[in-house]
Order: structure tokens, then sequence, then C-alpha cells
């Protein structure tokens, strides 16, 4: 399965979160640890799906990047 994540640089860390999956977040000091975590935060987050026998939800969202002129 592939998922939309969403990385965002803030202040002092990374935070991702994946819109698909309601509370499955990572917050990291770089860009590559947090992509570490999201990906072992989207495991685990699929395996209690599993384990408390829910069904996983439907991956709805996609990207889409515009380039405009300002």
């Amino acid at each position: 399965m592939k998922y939309t994540i969403i990385i965002e640089k803030g202040q002092n860390a990374y935070g991702a979160y994946v819109p698909d999956l309601p509370g499955c977040v990572a917050v990291a000091d770089t860009e590559e640890e947090v992509r570490e975590l999201i990906k072992e935060a989207i495991e685990f987050h699929l395996e209690s799906y599993k384990i408390e026998n829910k069904r996983i939800p439907k991956i709805r969202t996609k990207t889409l990047e515009l380039e405009v002129t300002v």
C-alpha cells in the first residue's frame, strides 16, 4: 500500500502525518529520521487495525503539485 505522507518543518523539528490514517503521526529532529519514524508508525497503525479486527480506512488522499506564476 502507498500512503500520502505530509512532512512539515517546524522551528525545532519535523512533523509527519498520514491523512488517511487518523492519529498516525511522527516527530523527529531531522527529515530523514521523521521519514523512518512515520514508516514505523504506519506499520504499527495497520497492525493495530488487524489485531482489533477493524477495517483499514481506504486510501483517499492524492497529491498534486502545481506551478503558478506570481
